[in-house]
C-alpha cells in the first residue's frame, strides 16, 4: 500500500514538473470563465489571439537564445525601430512588401550583431542587448522626430497583415500558428535544436563535442531578430503608425516572461516551443480578464511580476 502511496505521489510530482504550465492555463481559464461571462464569447477569444500573436512570435524567437543560455532586452525598442524603417520607407513610395523584406532582414541583422558582440567580445548578454536596446530607442526616436509616424492608410493589403481575417480566425494568429509549427521543427527535429540544448546545457561540453558555440549563439540571436521583424510587420499594420516612447514599451518583458512561465529555465539547456505558447496565452489571458472585470490597467505590470517571480522559484525548487 506504502508502495502504491509513493508511486501514486512519483507521478503526480512528474505530471507538475513536465505540465505544471499546463495545469495553470486550465485552471485560468476556468477562474476567468466565472470571473466574466464574456470570457468565452468567440469575439472575445479572438481579440486575445489577435492580441498574444505579436508578443508570442517574438516568445518564440526568445526561447532559442534563452535555451541557449542568452537574454536579449532590446526586442522591443528593436521592434519600434524596425516598424518605424518599415512606415518611412512606406510612405516615401517604396512597394510594401520590399519595405516589409527590409525591416525584417533590418531586424535579423540587429540580433547578428548582439550575437556577434556577445560570443566574439565575450560580454555579458544583459549588458550587450542593454546597449541595443538604449540605441535602438534613440533610433526610433530620431527616426519619428520623438513623435510618431504614420503609415500609408490607403494600403488595405497591408493594414490586413495585423487587421485581417480568414474566416473568424485573426490574420496575425494563423501567422502566430504558422511560425509555432515552423520553430517547433527546428528545435525538435533540426541538428540546429540539438546544438542550442547543448550549447544552453554547457557551453564548454558544446565545444570538446566539436560545436562551433558562437555560430549557434549568432544564430539564435539572428532567429530572435527575423521573429520580432515579423512581429513589427503586424505591429505597424495593425496600428498604421509607430510612437518613439510607447511602441514596443515592455515587449522584452512579456517575451521573458512568457518563456519562463513555459518552463524554460533562465539557466538554459531545456524548454519547449509548446511551452512558450501556453505562457503566451496565459500573460494574454490575465490581460484580458482584468480589463473585463475593470482592473486597473495599470496593474498588469504588477501582476505579471509576480507571476514571473512564482515562475522562478518553482523552476528552482524543481532543480534542487
Amino acid at each position: 500500500m506504502l508502495n502504491k502511496n509513493l508511486s501514486a505521489l512519483g507521478f503526480v510530482k512528474r505530471m507538475w514538473k513536465e505540465a505544471s504550465y499546463i495545469i495553470a492555463l486550465i485552471v485560468l481559464i476556468i477562474f476567468a470563465s466565472i470571473a466574466s461571462s464574456s470570457f468565452l464569447q468567440l469575439t472575445n477569444v479572438m481579440n486575445i489571439l489577435r492580441q498574444a500573436s505579436i508578443v508570442g512570435i517574438i516568445s518564440l524567437g526568445m526561447t532559442f537564445v534563452i535555451i541557449s543560455g542568452g537574454i536579449d532586452l532590446s526586442v522591443g525598442s528593436v521592434l519600434a525601430v524596425t516598424g518605424a524603417i518599415l512606415l518611412s520607407l512606406q510612405i516615401s513610395g517604396i512597394p510594401t512588401w520590399i519595405c516589409i523584406i527590409i525591416a525584417c532582414l533590418a531586424s535579423a541583422f540587429i540580433g547578428f550583431i548582439n550575437g556577434f558582440v556577445i560570443s566574439k567580445a565575450r560580454l555579458a548578454p544583459f549588458i550587450v542587448t542593454l546597449a541595443t536596446m538604449t540605441i535602438a530607442r534613440s533610433l526610433v526616436i530620431f527616426i519619428t522626430d520623438g513623435a510618431n509616424i504614420i503609415g500609408n492608410l490607403a494600403d488595405k493589403g497591408f493594414a490586413n497583415i495585423g487587421g485581417g481575417k480568414i474566416w473568424v480566425i485573426p490574420v496575425p494568429a494563423l501567422i502566430f500558428a504558422v511560425l509555432v509549427i515552423i520553430m517547433a521543427f527546428i528545435l525538435n527535429k533540426t541538428k540546429f535544436g540539438r546544438y542550442v540544448y547543448a550549447v544552453g546545457g554547457s557551453e564548454e561540453t558544446a565545444l570538446y563535442s566539436g560545436i562551433r558555440v558562437d555560430r549557434i549563439k549568432i544564430a539564435t540571436y539572428s532567429l530572435l531578430g527575423l521573429m520580432v521583424g515579423i512581429a513589427s510587420t503586424i505591429e505597424a499594420s495593425r496600428l498604421a503608425s509607430v510612437t518613439s516612447t510607447s511602441s514596443g514599451l515592455y515587449y522584452e518583458m512579456d517575451s521573458i516572461a512568457a518563456v519562463i512561465i513555459g518552463g524554460t529555465p533562465l539557466s538554459g539547456g531545456r524548454g519547449k516551443i509548446y511551452g512558450t505558447v501556453v505562457g503566451v496565452i496565459i500573460l494574454a489571458i490575465i490581460g484580458n480578464i482584468m480589463n473585463l472585470v475593470n482592473v486597473s490597467p495599470y496593474l498588469t505590470g504588477t501582476v505579471k511580476g509576480i507571476i514571473i517571480i512564482v515562475a522562478v522559484m518553482i523552476q528552482r525548487r524543481e532543480k534542487a
